[in-house]
């Protein structure tokens, strides 16, 4: 489902106009990713968690030339599902 399909669906469930719809959801996301590059950890009750994590830099090897290259730390999300998405 993509975003276009997700602010349909959520219309027609909510009775909102599609415009309202994706005004509401382009704020959560907007706000969503604020709150994770600020550090902050996102519980939605019944979905899930969005947690910011920092992946470590690590050794790699480039597959072309074979030659052992660093990879540079980087940030990132992390998502648990909640129970009640995974059953």
């Amino acid at each position: 489902m993509n975003k276009i399909e997700l602010v349909n669906v959520m219309a027609e469930k909510t009775g909102l106009t599609k415009v309202d719809v994706k005004k509401t959801l382009d704020a959560f996301i907007s706000t969503a990713a604020e709150a994770i590059k600020n550090g902050e950890r996102i519980s939605l009750v019944g979905f899930g968690t969005m947690t910011p994590a920092t992946r470590p830099a690590r050794k790699g090897r480039n597959p072309q030339t074979g030659k052992d290259i660093m990879i540079a730390e980087k940030k990132v999300v992390k998502f648990k599902p909640s129970a009640e998405l995974t059953k």
